[in-house]
């Protein structure tokens, strides 16, 4: 590659600097492996604006939009000062096949996304996640065939002010003593992950929670979102063997009949408070099963799991549906501080519960709902990605900021956990979450020498992931 000076180097810098070098060619052959047709995608997509008057191409300016999060700037205005070297604007170039003299300012960017239909970067999100599997780059991460899908919802942003028409509101204490209440403005999303024992959480739909109609007496909620997202999900997917993953609030006649039309299975959280009739009937049943139960001594990690469970079990006793229980008890020997010694999980599921089946059911199956917050959530909101920053105040645009992010997430995580990211390079970047910083100053710093570039994506190769 083709690099800066540097006035002042010693060979081990030089020596880290080769090895940093690979993030960028680690970056391209992921993107364009796993999608090569994703120039086609950004070009057909609608612009909004006025053909024959814009310097910049759609294309360039999603990748712009999308950079930001892969490289985790924290916001859309800092893009001017991170983006604008002459490198960085070779590397643009390249990716979306315009010739550029320099980077768009961030409000360019901006007069673009607010005119931008969301649904156009959703169906993006589609053709990525329709590629991963039609090429079953995910198919080994699968529970007895069934791909694992979590649905949660999680606040992307919030106001002390009403924001918009469509603002989902509601009274929280503050002050003093948290005596006093004021109305604080939301908007949610109710988000469907691919998630995986490996740690992914791929986005594979989202729907946006909020008022649609003027005047409506009962607001939206994460339960109405998620009936909507589920139903787009299995239109969107009807031949995709489908395991939800959902917490408590999911306990419903409504889900379970979801599942039965579009033969998914699924996982649930059961809590006495939320289906009490079948919570009771299951710890009578559990006393009377007596070999339904198990205890596996888990070697290197120090802990006990007890199993037990209740096969068909009348789900309100009215005979439309019959669910299988499933407990799950860890024991932790030496705990560390702050650390339960016992955790107890107990999930409803259709899946038939046996000895053989108990201990992958709940340890590949209902404990990754955590997923979702730990590798989804909480890496969009604390891991740079910067989720709760209002990158712009249009309701339209802040979901195709969103969108943005899922995106640039998915990419993100192929790189991460794809086997071009060997040891050595984990060693010298000391984190996955630095993966972002080493590759922004490598992208500002560095271009390809001639040809380099098209020899690289030339090459046939295999991207593993880690299945442990």
């Amino acid at each position: 590659m083709i690099k800066s000076p540097s006035k002042n180097s010693n060979p081990k810098q030089e020596e880290e600097l080769i090895l940093s070098s690979r993030l960028t060619r680690i970056f391209y052959q992921t993107v364009y492996h796993f999608f090569p047709n994703f120039y086609s995608w950004l070009k057909s997509i609608r612009d909004p604006r006025v053909i024959g008057k814009c310097i910049y191409e759609i294309q360039t300016l999603i990748w712009i939009g999308l950079l930001i999060f892969i490289l985790k700037i924290g916001s859309r205005r800092r893009l001017n000062e991170r983006f604008k070297t002459v490198y960085f604007v070779n590397h643009l170039s390249f990716l979306s096949k315009q010739q550029l003299s320099g980077v768009a300012h961030h409000d360019t960017l901006a007069h673009l996304v607010r005119g931008l239909e969301p649904e156009l970067l959703s169906q993006l999100r589609d053709q990525m996640i329709n590629r991963l599997l039609r090429n079953k780059c995910l198919v080994k991460f699968r529970l007895y065939g069934y791909y694992l899908i979590t649905v949660d919802m999680t606040n992307y942003l919030t106001f002390k002010r009403r924001h918009c028409a469509c603002c989902v509101r509601k009274k929280v204490k503050v002050g003093k003593g948290r005596k006093k209440r004021q109305w604080h403005y939301y908007h949610p999303v109710v988000e469907a992950k691919l998630v995986a024992p490996n740690g992914f959480a791929l986005s594979i739909e989202s729907e946006f929670v909020e008022n649609r109609e003027s005047g409506q007496k009962r607001q939206d909620c994460e339960l109405k979102a998620a009936y909507r997202l589920l139903e787009r999900l299995g239109k969107k997917y009807p031949q995709l063997r489908i395991c939800l993953v959902l917490d408590g609030l999911y306990v419903s006649e409504g889900i379970l009949g979801l599942c039965e039309r579009y033969n998914w299975r699924v996982f649930i959280v059961l809590k006495k408070g939320k289906a009490p009739e079948l919570y009771r009937e299951y710890e009578v049943l559990k006393e009377r099963c007596v070999g339904n139960h198990l205890e596996y001594e888990c070697e290197g990690r120090d802990e006990k799991q007890s199993y037990w469970w209740v096969n068909d079990i009348d789900y309100k006793f009215m005979g439309r549906y019959y669910v299988n229980v499933l407990e799950c008890v860890v024991t932790k020997k030496r705990p560390k501080k702050g650390e339960r010694k016992k955790t107890r999980w107990l999930w409803l599921t259709n899946f038939h519960v046996t000895a053989e089946n108990c201990m992958v059911l709940a340890n590949g199956g209902g404990r990754l709902r955590w997923n979702v917050e730990n590798q989804g959530f909480k890496m969009q909101k604390r891991g740079g990605y910067n989720m709760e920053h209002a990158y712009i105040r249009d309701c339209g645009g802040a979901k195709v900021f969103y969108l943005l992010m899922q995106i640039a997430h998915i990419i993100n995580q192929l790189i991460e956990k794809g086997s071009l990211l060997d040891e050595d390079l984990r060693k010298l970047l000391g984190g996955i979450r630095a993966i972002a910083e080493w590759l922004l100053e490598e992208l500002r710093t560095n271009f390809f020498a001639p040809g380099e570039i098209d020899k690289l994506l030339a090459a046939r190769i295999q991207i593993r992931f880690d299945s442990s």
